[in-house]
């Protein structure tokens, strides 16, 4: 498959629908099908919400985009991946809905991404424990995280209705449940990270058990009143991770339980592959130049086998993703290097209800404006990845100078 557009394969609609006409997604209506992916946005110092951070999502909003997604709201102190994670908390409702009411006032819906980081939280920057299915070390807490008791997983489990709540109180629109890159949902669905031997692992239906129990508190907490969708997973793209053959069971008995409005579908590993959901160059000069000094000199022994270079396709997901479009009904978002119309045209025409973007809305926050105007059929990412290595200063295209911003130096996260 070449940059110029997507390779045959999927079976194509009749009549497909127009990508920036209104649509539907559970009870929320949409006023095209381009969703701006969760990118983490590196500028809520020790948790708060910025102007920088709004600024971030109007910009979006103001460009055209259908829904932008606030990256990586942690559900509990304990949860978060680093001390500048937001946690949606009751004390922090009213200046999300300063957040909410900017993006609604430009016509867009807002999304907020709720999740648990599990082994990939950074415990010496957060100083609250954190927890994994089964006991192993982990780089990011740079120490050997404990299996959860559980009572833990049934303490997480509320967390997250509590914060679909906060969610709903703020003014969000749409809740997504991080069930992607081996975050702790993740993890537990996960062979190569979860080795239980209790009713949380060893078959499928067990290791998806928990996942299975937050999406559902998720759907109680706001009872149809806010869509609910997921970030979920369909390989680890790791040796022993979760691949096509267990992912598809997964995803089955979610769409059989009826709580998700969408599955939004990625692959990877923020714990073991960095670079799976990227694809493309990998700035590892840039990468050490934003670390600590002793994070830098272990990036030059092991930064290739965390970040390993995949050269970058259009639409590189879309392989995998037409194995879930051809099993399941439920609408699916497509995410993988989206950054041309005829792109966005032909994953439609496969059956896909939404397309997700986010390097390419970094580049140009108004693409979506240009595409539907037909000012542009391509966006302008050149896929360099210097995207990633500003999460620690404020996430921006680094070809575009005015969008810089300042953030702590530890500001660390990927969504």
């Amino acid at each position: 498959m070449s940059s110029g557009g997507l390779s045959s394969g999927g079976s194509l609609r009749a009549q497909p629908p127009a990508p920036f006409e209104p649509a539907s997604l559970g009870p929320v209506a949409l006023r095209n099908r381009v969703i701006k992916a969760a990118t983490f946005e590196g500028v809520m110092p020790k948790g708060a919400v910025t102007d920088e951070l709004i600024a971030y999502h109007v910009a979006v909003a103001r460009g055209g985009a259908a829904l932008t997604t606030l990256a990586y709201c942690a559900v509990s102190p304990g949860g978060r991946v680093s001390r500048h994670t937001l946690v949606f908390r009751d004390d922090l409702i009213d200046d999300l809905r300063r957040l909410t009411d900017a993006v609604h006032r430009e016509g867009a819906a807002v999304a907020a991404q709720l999740g648990h980081a599990g082994l990939v939280g950074g415990a010496h920057s957060k100083r609250h424990p954190t927890f994994a299915p089964s006991a192993r070390f982990s780089a990011p807490a740079m120490a050997r995280v404990k299996a959860a008791t559980a009572e833990q997983l049934d303490e997480v489990v509320a967390d997250f209705g509590r914060a679909a709540r906060v969610a709903e109180t703020a003014g969000f629109d749409v809740i997504e449940v991080h069930l992607g890159h081996n975050y702790l949902l993740s993890s537990f669905m996960s062979p190569n990270l979860n080795h239980r031997r209790d009713d949380y692992g060893g078959s499928i239906e067990n290791r998806a058990r928990f996942p299975r129990r937050v999406v559902e508190a998720v759907r109680r907490a706001v009872d149809g009143r806010l869509a609910v969708i997921a970030k979920f997973n369909m390989a680890d793209g790791v040796a022993g991770g979760l691949w096509l053959d267990e992912s598809l069971q997964i995803a089955r008995l979610l769409e059989a339980d009826g709580h998700l409005d969408a599955l939004e579908l990625t692959g990877g590993s923020s714990l073991l592959n960095g670079m799976y959901f990227f694809r493309g160059d990998v700035p590892m000069r840039e990468f050490a130049a934003a670390q600590p000094r002793l994070v830098a000199l272990g990036l030059k022994v092991v930064g290739r086998r965390i970040f390993p270079e995949y050269p970058f396709e259009e639409a590189f997901f879309l392989p995998f993703a037409r194995q879930f479009r051809e099993a399941l009904s439920m609408p699916l978002v497509l995410l993988g290097g989206i950054n041309r119309v005829d792109t966005i045209d032909q994953a439609l025409g496969e059956g896909f209800e939404f397309v997700g973007m986010a390097r390419a809305l970094l580049r140009e926050p108004d693409l979506v404006n240009k595409m539907a105007s037909g000012r542009s059929t391509a966006g302008l990412c050149v896929h360099c990845n210097k995207c990633l290595p500003t999460i620690y200063s404020g996430t921006r295209c680094v070809l575009v100078p005015s969008a810089g911003a300042s953030a702590p130096s530890d500001s660390r996260g990927t969504s």
